[in-house]
């Protein structure tokens, strides 16, 4: 009796859902995927390093030490962002931020297959990071090891919020100007990034440690094993990142592409029916379909690898 109720679950399936589920998965085994997430998880890696080594507090044992210098502490995360989406954009896209990679899935510029293996590569890079400097650093100036903390003066709320708002402007940054419709632009995309990502620190060290970057406070709270409030790290910033994809994306600079096929969606003929209402599921099909004998996709919406978007920028 089960076996013929398995038999007969397994004939209802879709065929068209097992195609796309081994079509997504056929791209796992090619050389670039690999390349790609191994990008990621050396990117993630250098970045926690160096970030978290201008927290490091050499004046420790001094009797009165100075207070952190939080230009230092920015401009090293800023300048060390603009310099791994220059050696790695092309490579991965350098997210090198878990939020990024959630706001490109939403953006639909990049495949949930891939953004899996992304953030695992992410975390793992940011343990990385944080273990070798643990192991490089004396432990009397070791300190927490710049792990990030909600300021005792605010509530975990606001710490929140303030993670949301810092990692949206971060993510609205890289999509600007990293968007391909545009043509005013000049200058380094990698280095405008960077300069998000100072300003995000300067306003924002007191009030959390500005994270922006789940990944850049897991790495440091599994090494000190140090969990208090890691949820606002997490939570805050993807959530932000997917506001700023989403009011990119589809409010202010829609693709013209997308809006074209879909623009008739909500329009009444002259019988008072929507006009491609019953066309849309056949249309959204078309936007993506799937090569199987490439494993690749064929679409308007392309998973560009191969394209800079940035610390931050799509892969």
């Amino acid at each position: 009796m089960t076996e013929s109720r398995a038999s007969r679950l397994g004939k209802c399936l879709p065929s068209c859902d097992r195609d796309r589920m081994m079509a997504a998965f056929k791209g796992i085994w090619t050389k670039s995927f690999w390349r790609a997430v191994s990008g990621e998880f050396l990117a993630t890696m250098i970045f926690v390093l160096l970030g978290l080594g201008s927290t490091i507090g050499w004046s420790a044992g001094e009797e009165k030490p100075p207070p952190a210098d939080l230009v230092l502490i920015s401009l090293c995360f800023g300048l060390t962002i603009a310099t791994m989406v220059q050696c790695f954009g092309h490579i991965s896209g350098a997210h090198i931020n878990p939020a990024v990679t959630a706001a490109m899935v939403c953006a639909r510029r990049l495949s949930l297959a891939k953004a899996v293996f992304y953030l695992a590569a992410q975390c793992l890079g940011a343990v990385a990071g944080a273990g070798i400097l643990y192991l490089a650093t004396p432990g009397s100036v070791r300190g927490a090891l710049g792990v990030t903390t909600v300021n005792s003066n605010i509530s975990v709320g606001q710490g929140f919020l303030v993670e949301l708002l810092i990692t949206f402007e971060l993510v609205f940054t890289v999509f600007a100007t990293c968007d391909p419709k545009r043509t005013d632009l000049s200058g380094s995309a990698g280095l405008a990034i960077g300069f998000a990502v100072a300003i995000g620190h300067m306003f924002a060290i007191p009030y959390t440690g500005a994270s922006m970057n789940p990944a850049r406070s897991f790495g440091p709270a599994v090494v000190t094993w140090s969990w208090k409030d890691q949820w606002v790290y997490w939570v805050g910033p993807i959530l932000g990142g997917i506001m700023a994809a989403g009011l990119y994306e589809y409010l202010y600079c829609p693709d013209p592409e997308l809006k074209s096929r879909f623009g008739g969606v909500f329009s009444k003929d002259a019988s008072g029916k929507y006009r491609e209402a019953e066309g849309l599921v056949e249309k959204v099909t078309a936007v993506h379909t799937v090569d199987l004998e490439k494993g690749e996709k064929k679409d308007s919406f392309k998973d560009p690898s191969s394209d800079v978007l940035s610390s931050v920028g799509r892969a």
